[in-house]
């Protein structure tokens, strides 16, 4: 039991870390710098891990399909923001997505497959889009896959997290991490 809360305290240590300037295309890469997008902001984190971990709640084939709605969604709102289209209300939806996101997993929805990737895919669409937004001088395909892998590693800690609590008592360690996601996203938007 001390081994695994070790392990939850040191994944909450990492969506603790401060946020950085995201990074300089020029200086690290378009994939560097399309990767640390959503590692150095905490909002990213904390939805990306939810979908995960909800995902492994879920289980079957929720494990993968609601991740790769996010991830294919994702890249349609990064494609939107690209050509242009405009999004209106992207941060606080971005916002909403950490409450909503932290409070399924806090409450364990046991939702069908397709209604939960919906759901994910509306909230994708627009960190996709937040993404577009911020590529500055970076190279398109080098910064859109260095999004995707990051989404998708911050997916996989997620359902590992959700495998490693889901059993027994410890599925409430799961249910207390999305609590703890929806006051998150509570504080990131009375912060801004």
């Amino acid at each position: 039991m001390l081994r695994k809360l070790s392990l939850a305290t040191a994944l909450l240590m990492i969506g603790a870390a401060p946020a950085f300037a995201h990074l300089d295309p020029t200086e690290h890469g378009s994939f560097v710098a399309g990767f640390t997008h959503p590692i150095f902001g905490l909002d990213h984190i904390l939805a990306m891990v939810a979908v995960g971990l909800w995902a492994s709640m879920l289980g079957g084939r929720a494990i993968w399909l609601v991740p790769t709605a996010f991830v294919g969604t994702m890249a349609l709102g990064f494609a939107a923001a690209l050509a242009g289209l405009p999004l209106p209300f992207v941060e606080p939806v971005i916002l909403a997505s950490v409450v909503v996101l932290g409070l399924m997993v806090a409450l364990a929805a046991p939702l069908p497959v397709w209604p939960c990737a919906a759901l994910v895919g509306f909230f994708a669409f627009f960190h996709g889009h937040a993404h577009g937004g911020e590529i500055g001088s970076a190279g398109i395909v080098q910064y859109a896959l260095g999004f995707i892998v990051a989404t998708a590693v911050l997916h996989a800690i997620g359902v590992g997290f959700g495998h490693f609590f889901g059993n027994g008592v410890f599925r409430y360690v799961s249910r207390a991490a999305g609590a703890a996601t929806a006051l998150g996203g509570v504080f990131l938007a009375l912060a801004g």
